[in-house]
């Protein structure tokens, strides 16, 4: 605007300094970015650096090295009977190498399978037990309540269902678990009414001989990958 007079070039001047309307600059100057949160920040952190290493194992029951003992009295003398056979598996879920769940644990017994040694005790119980319509006792877990672990031992409060003879009934029982290598041993013991699973109790010489209602059901159950 050299061709104006000084105090127009400079009242001009003054009036595109103060108009509202926007420059170049101001139209194409960048827009600041929102900096991220602390506590989004310290998530991402946290996030990115978790190593934590969850893995599922699948185990069946070695039935080689597994055992269950069933106790019981009678008017005579205490009584017990050995499973001989039996059959299941079991889900374990580790993180960084410690158990943390348990699922799918089942396990099945030919009801024949239990044996006393004496073969008049034999027959009675599976009479009893009425094995020619249901062969097979069968646990099945159905939820883990807690796990408490210990220095190399873990103890597993569950619910679960055992089927004696056509009925099942939810029984309480606490695992003691340890993991060893590719193994994992459940021990506990469980005590049952049999009248329960409408099993009567059973009886021999004539009825002369009675056993009690209650027995106890202890066992060593060992699961391989």
């Amino acid at each position: 605007m050299g061709f104006l007079p000084n105090h127009l070039n400079t009242d001009i001047h003054h009036y595109l300094e103060s108009t509202s309307s926007p420059t170049l600059y101001q139209i194409n100057k960048p827009k600041e970015m929102k900096t991220p949160t602390l506590k989004l920040s310290m998530l991402l952190i946290v996030f990115l650096i978790s190593t934590v290493s969850v893995s599922a194992q699948n185990y069946r029951l070695d039935n080689n090295k597994s055992k269950i003992i069933v106790e019981g009295t009678s008017n005579i003398h205490d009584w017990e009977i050995e499973v001989e056979q039996m059959s299941g598996g079991i889900q374990a879920v580790f993180e960084d190498g410690k158990l943390v769940k348990l699922e799918n644990l089942k396990i099945t017994i030919p009801a024949t399978s239990l044996k006393s040694g004496k073969s008049g005790m034999d027959k009675n119980t599976y009479k009893a037990l009425d094995t020619d319509k249901h062969p097979n006792i069968v646990y099945q877990l159905e939820k883990v309540d807690k796990i408490d672990h210990g220095t190399d031992k873990c103890f597993i409060t569950t619910q679960g269902k055992l089927n004696i003879s056509g009925t099942s009934r939810t029984v309480s029982i606490v695992f003691e678990a340890k993991v060893s290598g590719n193994s994992i041993v459940l021990e506990g013991k469980n005590e049952l009414k049999m009248t329960n699973y409408n099993v009567d109790p059973p009886t021999a010489m004539f009825g002369t001989i009675t056993t009690g209602d209650t027995v106890i059901v202890k066992f060593q159950t060992v699961f391989n990958k």
